[in-house]
């Protein structure tokens, strides 16, 4: 029974890093916006999850959508996207997650090659 318990911790331990990166997501100074007060006088509202504007501290509802409530008479700022060039192309390459999904999915690997090393080794001994 022993044998069982060890690739169980591994197991546990291989979801625990599969979770991490999204569980320790936090604010890393980059945002411009302090809250949503200083976006909305910076022409800003309605800041989708994934807008390089948005950041948690902005969606205190966890909709996805930051600073949803302007005031009356909000204004939005100039719409820049127009002036830029239409380029449709997918963004490739890693990304900050890239070696917490790696480790993962190595720990999943491991944790099953142990399991089937034991089960096998209980087999022999019975």
């Amino acid at each position: 029974m022993n044998l069982l318990r060890k690739p169980g911790a591994i197991v546990v331990a291989a979801l625990a890093l599969a979770v991490l990166p999204s569980a320790a997501e936090a604010h890393d100074g980059s945002h411009p916006f302090v809250n949503c007060t200083d976006a909305y006088e910076n022409g800003y509202a309605n800041i989708p999850k994934g807008d390089e504007h948005y950041g948690t501290h902005l969606d205190r509802d966890g909709d996805g959508i930051g600073c949803d409530n302007p005031p009356a008479g909000f204004e939005p700022a100039p719409d820049t996207a127009a002036e830029q060039p239409d380029n449709d192309l997918a963004k490739t390459g890693p990304t900050d997650n890239t070696p917490y999904f790696a480790a993962a999915g190595m720990s999943v690997l491991l944790a099953g090659t142990a399991l089937t090393v034991a089960m096998n080794r209980r087999r022999a001994n019975q």
